[in-house]
């Protein structure tokens, strides 16, 4: 398949689907049975997925939004992940 036709088939991917692939390609690369040049290829692809499963999961944080009770009525709040309240990872 050629680039141009992997990044087209890639911008359709599901979130799901991409993260499938990406484990399919770091199975395969951890394994280490395959040849240089294509673990190349397969590492760039992977990278590729990476970015597009990161531009997806911003979006869907841009969009979710919570909706909290005060005096005023609802307003609305960005979404902020726990991780990020808390300053760590846990």
């Amino acid at each position: 398949m050629a680039a141009k036709e992997k990044d087209a088939v890639q911008g359709e991917l599901s979130f799901e689907a991409a993260m499938e692939r990406l484990e399919d390609i770091v199975g395969k690369l951890e394994n280490g049975d395959v040849p240089l040049e294509t673990a190349i290829e397969l590492f760039q692809e992977g990278m590729k997925l990476s970015q597009l499963c990161g531009s997806k999961l911003e979006q869907v944080e841009r969009k979710i939004e919570t909706l909290i009770e005060s005096e005023n009525g609802l307003q609305r709040k960005p979404f902020a992940p726990a991780n990020e309240d808390r300053g760590d990872d846990r």
